[in-house]
């Protein structure tokens, strides 16, 4: 596999990954816009343009836009997240110039039809509401929600229903034009593609694009807090948090560690101790989340109502626990973890290819899978050691919990074992 970057003059990077042994491409765009760069009036635009983008150009319907792609066996999707937002495409290569014409489209030729507009935004509504009925997804709005109270970087990417209806035509053009800018897109392809075809194409097709002007989202700035919702449901679903390290910052690859030594799989401290020894729930496992210039380290964890007072103590026991007694072949076992994940990866166009613009937009350039690895490789217990209780050093830890949870600590109780 052969990496390759090139900067366009309208600001876009062009980067592929060449893989000749496969008959297929993906290929995408990547935009530096998601759910934190909108204003507080804009709540949910992002992920209503990922919609819209797809529902009819000045020369392609809807319907024509997804025959194009199927036409050729292909397929074409779009998400959005809290940093970025992706558009992206999974083709024969003999098809990478179509899938690169109709991405161009899309993004730069949207009609925003006033019908299909008013169709979408119904569609979302119901997401919404799906999103509010399943607790599992629910109670991770709650903690993003506690961690950032009053912030783009806290509020939900769906959006809430009376902004989402409260868009038109109008407003959604002006968020494209205004966010989708040259250097704050990225187009990222994998497999069977050659660099310098891929750079001509993308520069005939997005020519005309505004190469600079997106304005930049408010950093960061993580609070913690509690939110809880107090219901019906089975299962009590709990998060709790503690400030955790942005992408650029000399202990995220701890953090990743600690997270997995925790509770990333069936040999983690959470699994074996909360599940395995006590069978105090089903579902225990850590996670930490990193963003531009912030982060999120937490635990989630599903249980009964009558089991979730016993619960929170062990979670913070095991907290507490990892700070002090995090061994050399705990490290060694997760590194071994994260370097088989790196490696099988990319075994996946389409994931690479996501890689790839994910680091040109937060690091400004694709990183080598060896300066990984080696990074990684450096991690030892003392410095997992060291991150944690920098970690745990926190007053202020990020709690949300729906279901049964009258007899969970409160949140007075939670914050006493971070003093």
């Amino acid at each position: 596999m052969t990496v390759a970057s090139t900067t366009l003059d309208n600001g876009m990077t062009v980067i592929t990954d060449t893989m000749p042994h496969l008959e297929s491409a993906a290929m995408g765009v990547w935009v530096k816009s998601g759910s934190r760069s909108e204003r507080h009036d804009q709540h949910g635009i992002s992920h209503l343009l990922e919609h819209m983008a797809f529902k009819g150009t000045k020369k392609r319907s809807a319907r024509e836009i997804a025959e194009a792609i199927e036409s050729v066996g292909g397929d074409i999707n779009a998400a959005t997240s809290i940093e970025h937002t992706g558009y992206f495409a999974r083709i024969l290569k003999d098809d990478v110039p179509l899938a690169a014409d109709i991405l161009s489209d899309i993004l730069q030729n949207s009609v925003f039809d006033e019908k299909e507009l008013a169709r979408e935004q119904h569609v979302i509504v119901q997401e919404i509401g799906a999103s509010q009925d399943d607790p599992d997804d629910h109670v991770f709005d709650l903690f993003q929600s506690a961690a950032y109270p009053e912030q783009p970087i806290g509020r939900t990417i769906l959006g809430t229903a009376d902004t989402v209806r409260s868009f038109d035509t109008g407003s959604v053009r002006a968020y494209m034009d205004s966010h989708y800018v040259g250097d704050h897109m990225v187009v990222s392809a994998a497999g069977n593609v050659n660099h310098d075809q891929l750079v001509d194409i993308v520069s005939d097709r997005f020519h005309n694009l505004k190469p600079t002007g997106a304005p930049e989202p408010d950093r960061a700035s993580y609070k913690g807090g509690d939110k809880r919702e107090d219901s019906d449901h089975e299962q009590a679903h709990i998060v709790l948090g503690l400030e955790g390290r942005a992408y650029n910052t000399d202990g995220f690859y701890a953090a990743q560690v600690l997270a997995t030594i925790l509770g990333g799989g069936m040999s983690s401290r959470l699994f074996q101790e909360v599940r395995e020894r006590r069978g105090l729930c089903y579902s225990v496992y850590a996670f930490h989340w990193a963003f531009a210039d912030s982060g999120v380290f937490g635990l989630a964890a599903s249980t009964g109502g009558d089991e979730v007072g016993d619960l929170m103590p062990v979670l913070l026991e095991e907290l507490q626990k990892a700070a002090l007694d995090i061994t050399e072949e705990e490290v060694m076992r997760v590194r071994a973890q994260i370097r088989a994940g790196l490696l099988m990866s990319l075994e996946s166009p389409s994931s690479r290819a996501g890689q790839l613009a994910r680091q040109q937009i937060l690091w400004g350039r694709p990183i080598p899978l060896q300066e990984t690895v080696d990074r990684i490789n450096r991690i030892d217990a003392e410095r997992v050691k060291h991150v944690a209780g920098q970690i745990l050093s926190a007053a202020n830890p990020s709690v949300a919990s729906i279901g049964p949870v009258h007899k969970m600590p409160d949140y007075a109780a939670i914050a006493s074992n971070f003093k």
